[in-house]
């Protein structure tokens, strides 16, 4: 009787000595303990969601993150994950308060028997755990933290406590959607919503049994049961996921069979700026969001914004996908053009000598090692040469390799690059952004990053110096050479002459319209003598250009960096009947509660009148219409002109390192640059280094598709005419040389190499 006495004595001493150290942990007993989250904590628990990016048609973009986490709500999850998550993790969910006093009976005789009694922690321990992690916070800690065996044993019972806790600030639902949206899954990806996406690319409420079976496999260790890293063990675990539901009858024994013999089918991309669409516009974007919220106390990584632009989801594919097919073609007619070669060479055709490591100068590596080796020669060269193991961009898709720094460098030199920006006039709204062939390999923006000679679409601007002050499209000027007395390389009294792309004069007569049509040269230069070149530096701000521009006679030919994104600004003020709007990416920011952080309020500023806006419009129509019109290629892609009058520049430097195309229609605008990363890459020869050889087909195919889809919500539309129009455009007399509606002319017996794309 004695020893039970005594059993009972000890049971009881164990159990108030447990109480108390309970009450003392609670209630942190001469601060010893360590606090504990408050009333408030536990009310509005704090958790880093990540922000989310949509297009103007409610497409999920992209998201900026540290924990890549969206929360979603308890009915948009699929019951399978539910079901798979109780049954694994918690059979006895629905039936205690936060701690399963048979499941932590199990747990302590096992120990005592010498082996394992299972995982006693319930869901509401773990969300205790995954929000309020006590292993990492100092402001948790206490002096009995110092206690190693201690430790353990205060931070377990602060997660009883606060399991406890949250079980009566929150229902049975609330807690396992809050769980859900908090644990991590393993790739980057935090909360169910993530997970799904990332290993089966579909939404939480959409997952199959078997999927939920694999995700609930990964919360006993992501990286082990990996179904992409460790696809065996991932397979053994969902069935051990499987048997369970079955062992709680949430599988028949059929069911169970069938599902334990399938292959984990995934379709995993781990979420991050280099994949989906728009990953140019999404950098470019991110760096004005943390600009912004540095101003406004706002983390763009954890606060669960809602970021709303302007993109269209569907003109973006269209935009890549013409970018991507016709870039592949051009750089296999560029490799072709080069083989055997490299293509860097000086304005006299010559290679440039130390060309590739010259540029490793430049490189961020090659400034590191001239740092730590104190610029010693030896070491440099040895790493700047030592290969290794590296993934490269092909055409074909990405490829492994060995590679230098050197030769990765050379490698990448090769590649034509391209910048896309398309936009909606009236608006100002950006619809469509492409900044390079591959963001995961090619970094650099040339939407907005990139400054570069404009060639011939700088033309237009002169022609529109000479409209507003009185011109008609109808003056005549005659094709002959056309001298300035100017200054150049600091030599005053210098003369220049222009010459036109194919090297001759006409000495024909063409109207402004047709001369701006066919790109001539002379013409312009005339023109731009009479209007000035200051004054044709004021109509490039009006309209929004801010890039230095160099007022001299060669800006009529585009002696000055621009950017597509100004270039495109510029020109959407003529369809919008001369009201220029900055182009806009981002339309509003929301908290995750719904509050508006941020709304753009549009600046619409009237720069041009209506009927020199329309008249530019008229001109720009000249190169898809006037016999030898630079534009004349767009024909190719008939859909553009289903309802639609459609204008069109091309662009292209003197020595073929820039290609350029603006496309225009009263509802979009869009421009398009192609050219080395510099100057001194490029075709030498017309044929393929022009502005529609390079630049052209992309904008026609993006617009061809656009226009063809009608859940784009782009429509076809006339140019907006003005009230009143006191200048010709009819110019009669000269119709004979004006193309059919066609573009006949251009498409003779002549094989174009462009026709196949």
């Amino acid at each position: 009787m004695k020893i039970v006495k005594y059993i009972w004595i000890t049971f009881a001493l164990v159990v108030g000595l447990f109480i108390v150290h309970v009450v003392s942990v609670q209630y942190n007993l001469f601060s010893l303990y360590g606090g504990m989250p408050d009333f408030e904590m536990l009310q509005n628990p704090k958790s880093e969601i990540a922000s989310e990016l949509y297009s103007a048609d409610g497409v999920l973009l992209g998201k900026y993150f540290r924990s890549n986490r969206s929360p979603v709500e308890y009915e948009h999850i699929s019951r399978n994950m539910i079901n798979a998550l109780v049954a694994t993790e918690d059979a006895r969910y629905e039936r205690h308060s936060g701690i399963d006093g048979r499941a932590m009976l199990r747990v302590f005789v096992g120990l005592f028997a010498g082996g394992s009694g299972g995982g006693g922690s319930t869901i509401s321990q773990q969300l205790a755990k995954n929000l309020f992690n006590m292993r990492r916070f100092d402001e948790f800690e206490g002096p009995f933290y110092k206690i190693p065996g201690l430790k353990q044993l205060i931070i377990k019972t602060k997660e009883w406590i606060i399991a406890i806790r949250l079980e009566r600030a929150y229902t049975k639902k609330e807690i396992i959607t809050m769980y859900l949206n908090t644990v991590d899954f393993g790739s980057n990806s935090f909360g169910i919503k993530s997970a799904a996406k990332v290993f089966f690319n579909t939404a939480p409420d959409s997952l199959k049994i078997e999927q939920a079976a694999v995700l609930v496999g990964l919360l006993k260790a992501p990286s082990l049961y990996s179904p992409r890293y460790n696809p065996k063990n991932s397979k053994n675990r969902r069935n051990t996921v499987l048997e369970q539901m079955y062992r709680y009858q949430y599988l028949s024994e059929k069911r169970l069979d069938s599902l334990k013999k399938l292959p984990i089918v995934l379709d995993y991309e781990v979420e991050n700026q280099n994949t989906g669409l728009a990953t140019y516009f999404r950098t470019v974007l991110h760096n004005d969001l943390l600009k912004w919220g540095k101003e406004n106390n706002v983390d763009v990584y954890s606060d669960g914004l809602k970021i709303y632009t302007t993109i269209n989801s569907k003109a973006q594919q269209y935009a890549e996908d013409a970018v991507a097919k016709h870039m592949k073609y051009i750089q296999g007619e560029f490799d072709k053009f080069w083989k055997g070669k490299n293509p860097w060479i000086d304005e006299n055709g010559r290679e440039i000598k130390n060309f590739v490591t010259n540029a490793t100068h430049k490189l961020d590596y090659y400034k590191s090692l001239k740092e730590t080796y104190d610029g010693n020669k030896d070491s440099i060269d040895y790493y700047m040469n030592l290969k290794k193991k590296m993934k490269v961009f092909t055409w074909k898709g990405p490829k492994d390799t060995m590679f230098s720094a050197l030769d990765s460098l050379k490698y990448y030199k090769r590649f034509l690059n391209v910048g896309l920006v398309a936009v909606h006039p009236e608006s100002g709204h950006i619809v469509a952004w492409v900044g390079g062939l591959d963001h995961k390999f090619f970094k650099f923006d040339h939407v907005k990053q990139s400054y570069r000679q404009p060639g011939s679409t700088f033309k237009p601007f002169v022609y529109l110096a000479a409209i507003d002050n009185g011109y008609s499209p109808c003056e005549e000027f005659q094709d002959i050479p056309y001298t300035f007395q100017t200054t150049m390389n600091g030599k005053e009294n210098v003369t220049w002459t222009p010459q036109n792309s194919e090297g001759e004069y006409t000495g024909k007569t063409f109207t402004m319209r047709q001369a701006m049509a066919r790109s001539i040269n002379s013409i312009t230069a005339n023109v731009m003598d009479r209007v000035t070149p200051p004054r044709v530096v004021d109509y490039c701000r009006k309209l929004g250009i801010t890039s230095p521009l160099d007022p001299v006679p060669a800006l009529c030919l585009g002696s000055s960096d621009v950017s597509v994104y100004e270039l495109v600004g510029a020109y959407a003020t003529f369809p919008n009947q001369g009201v220029y709007n900055e182009p806009q990416y981002l339309l509003r920011i929301e908290d995750k509660n719904g509050k508006v952080l941020y709304e753009h309020k549009p600046q619409r500023k009237e720069v041009l009148n209506e009927e020199t806006a329309y008249l530019m419009c008229y001109m720009l129509q000249g190169g898809t219409q006037e016999k030898g019109g630079t534009a004349l290629g767009l024909h190719r892609y008939p859909n553009i002109f289903k309802g639609n009058e459609v204008g069109g520049k091309t662009g292209t430097t003197s020595n073929y390192s820039d290609g350029w195309f603006m496309g225009v229609t009263q509802n979009l605008v869009t421009g398009v640059w192609v050219g080395g990363e510099d100057r001194c890459i490029r075709f030498t020869t017309y044929t393929f280094g022009q502005g529609a050889k390079l630049a052209l087909p992309i904008v026609g195919a993006f617009m061809e598709k656009t226009y063809s889809d009608p859940n784009t919500g782009i429509t076809p539309a006339f140019f907006k005419r003005p009230a009143k129009r006191t200048r010709e455009i009819n110019c009669e007399k000269y119709k004979n040389n004006t193309a059919d509606s066609t573009g006949a002319q251009i498409l003779d017996n002549r094989k174009n190499p462009l026709d196949d794309l």
